[in-house]
Formats: structure tokens, C-alpha cells, sequence
């Protein structure tokens, strides 16, 4: 029977050792305990075969010595580095920069650590490069956020043998994938327009070979074709509120555009100026939608009906899919997509009657 820490004594009745000025080690414990050093380690990786009274007496020396478990410890103890690795391309977009938030938090309370390499190109051998730098730095696994479908085929021609869970890419080889409902939110905006009175609706969508992108652009059309409006041919942006700004100035001149539903929200946001600077009053004239909510939409003038994208869900979803590998999960227990909605502020109204 061991005795606690605050009566003085130390476990089994041993004397407790000076460690002043250095800091104690597991083998410390393993003595001071009268334990093996692999005893202790099972007792740092939660090992059920562990008897009580032994982990009592484990912990209890751990308290008397001050001992914390550094890093390296719990990787012998548990075989693991407790760091996971994220590859992610575009970081500086609202999206993928908030998602990574979510992971990095997600993962410290996991008890993780997390190392994050941001690429310019999206080729083979410089995602293979990643991934191998990840490994090299003990990664139990990686999550990449990759957008791009030439991401996602890079990542299927590496074969690489670290776990992987992937953000809005399936690799069509069973790994696992999280994702926002892109289809289900364009088609709240566009429904959304058509719901009040518009004939159509203009699109501006985001670069070809963007997984989002192409999943908008088909729903915003297939929206259309079952409501029996005109498809209109749809423009293509860059994510950037510059080209929202362009293709903005050449929709403001068309008198039959009322409704313009833009693949993202700082395309939305050059629309309402391109709008304002040709004198078509938003939303009286022209309704414009964006999409992902970004913090500022709320702020615009006027302000932006978007589609809400929970970034931070998406990052957590990601870290759980992730974990749930690494632990031998069967079947994944997280839902692999995540809801969208469409939040709806002044932007958008009534189309005007005809002239």
C-alpha cells in the first residue's frame, strides 16, 4: 500500500533522493518507485495491463520527483511522436488559413503537436518532398489541405505510406477525405435568387481545377436547368477580389444581369464595387451572393448574403478522422461532410421590375 505524496513519505517506504538542480528522469521514477523503466513507460502510455496499486505507486513517484514525461518519453512509451503533420496549399486564403487554425487547436487538445509546411506548386515531386520532411520529422500523420485536383493526384502517384486524411479531395483510393457541402451551397444561393423573382442568375466562378470551384459551378447550373431558367455562360475568377472587381465592371454594363452569385466572398465584394461605380444599387438593381462568410461580410455595405462555411469544423473533423487512423478506428467516426448554410443580410432582394 503506497502512501501519498503529502505526508512525506515516498512510495514503498524509500528515502527520497535530492534531485536539486537537475531534472528527474524516468529512470528516476523507475527507482523511486521500484518499478522497471518499462513499467513506467506502460504507465505513460495508460497500459491496461498495468495493476493499480503499480500505477499508484508510479504516479505517486512522479508527483514526489516533480517528474514531467518529455516528449521523447512518450514516443518510446507509446511509439508515437505525439506530432502530426498538415500540407497545405493557398494558406493565405481565409479558408485554408482558418482551417489550419482549427487543426492546430484541435490537436493541442488531443495532446499533438503540429508541424505545417505551405506549398507554391502542387507537382509530385514537390509534394512527395513534403510529405518525406514530415516522416523525417517523426509525423505520425499528415492532413492535406488540397483543394486542387492536381494536389489530389499528386498525392495518389506518391503512394506514400504515412496515414493521410485529405480536405476536399478524394483520391479515389480509400483514403479519407472531409469536405464542406459545396453542391448544397450553391444551391441554397442560386435557389435563394431564383426564390425571389429573378429570371436567372450570373456566376462567377472560381479557376478551373479547384475541387470547390467545379462542384459550385455544376450546381449553380444544375439549379438552373431544373428550375427551367437560361444557363447563362458563366465567368471565371481567380478567388481574388480584384477579379470579382473585372468581372464585375463587365456584368454592371449588361441591364439583364439582376443576380450574380460569386464562388467566393471577396469576388462578391469586387462585384458590390464594380456595381456601385457603374451606378447599379445593390441590392435594388443587382442581388449579389457570396459565399464562405468570411468575417468581414457582415460589415459591407451592404451587407453580403453568403454561404457559411464552418472552416473551424472542417479542421476538427479532419484531426478526429486523422486520430481515429492512427488509433486503428474500424470505420471512420466522423462525418466526412460538413453542412453549409446560407446566411442571408441586404445584398439581395426582389428583382426590380422591368423596364
Amino acid at each position: 500500500m503506497t502512501r501519498s505524496a503529502t505526508d512525506g513519505a515516498t512510495p514503498r517506504g524509500r528515502s527520497r533522493r535530492n534531485f536539486a538542480g537537475s531534472r528527474p528522469v524516468m529512470d528516476d521514477v523507475a527507482r523511486l518507485a521500484g518499478v522497471s523503466k518499462q513499467t513506467v513507460s506502460r504507465v505513460l502510455n495508460d497500459n491496461p495491463a498495468v495493476r493499480a496499486e503499480t500505477r499508484e505507486a508510479v504516479l505517486d513517484a512522479m508527483r514526489s520527483l516533480g517528474y514531467r514525461p518529455s516528449r521523447s518519453a512518450r514516443s518510446l512509451a507509446s511509439g508515437r511522436t505525439r506530432m502530426l503533420g498538415v500540407i497545405s496549399f493557398d494558406a493565405a486564403r481565409y479558408g485554408p488559413a482558418s482551417t489550419l487554425t482549427a487543426i492546430n487547436t484541435a490537436a493541442q487538445e488531443a495532446g499533438y503537436l503540429v508541424s505545417s509546411i505551405a506549398l507554391d506548386t502542387a507537382d509530385k515531386d514537390t509534394v512527395v518532398r513534403a510529405v518525406d520532411r514530415l516522416s523525417a520529422e517523426g509525423a505520425d500523420g499528415v492532413i492535406a489541405i488540397a483543394p486542387q485536383r492536381r494536389v489530389g493526384r499528386a498525392l495518389a502517384e506518391a503512394r506514400l505510406d504515412t496515414p493521410l486524411v485529405t480536405l476536399d479531395n478524394a483520391l479515389g483510393d480509400g483514403t479519407p477525405m472531409v469536405s464542406a457541402d459545396s453542391r448544397a451551397g450553391a444551391r441554397a444561393a442560386t435557389a435563394h435568387l431564383l426564390g425571389l423573382g429573378h429570371a436567372t442568375v450570373w456566376h462567377i466562378a472560381g479557376p478551373t481545377g479547384w475541387t470547390s470551384a467545379e462542384q459550385r459551378l455544376a450546381s449553380w447550373r444544375q439549379t438552373l436547368e431544373a428550375a427551367g431558367a437560361e444557363v447563362p455562360e458563366p465567368f471565371l475568377g481567380d478567388w481574388s477580389a480584384d477579379s470579382g472587381y473585372a468581372l464585375g465592371r463587365r456584368l454592371a454594363r449588361r441591364p439583364e444581369v439582376t443576380a450574380v452569385f460569386a464562388s467566393n466572398d471577396q469576388m462578391a465584394l469586387g462585384v458590390l464595387r464594380a456595381c456601385h461605380e457603374a451606378g447599379r444599387r445593390v441590392p435594388d438593381e443587382v442581388s449579389v451572393v457570396g459565399y464562405d462568410d468570411i468575417p468581414e461580410a457582415a460589415h459591407l455595405l451592404p451587407p453580403l448574403t453568403t454561404v457559411r462555411t464552418d472552416f473551424a469544423e472542417l479542421g476538427t473533423r479532419s484531426l478526429r478522422l486523422l486520430l481515429d487512423r492512427l488509433d486503428g478506428t474500424d470505420g471512420p467516426r466522423t462525418e466526412p461532410v460538413v453542412p453549409v448554410r446560407l446566411v442571408v443580410r441586404d445584398s439581395t432582394a426582389p428583382a426590380p421590375a422591368p423596364r
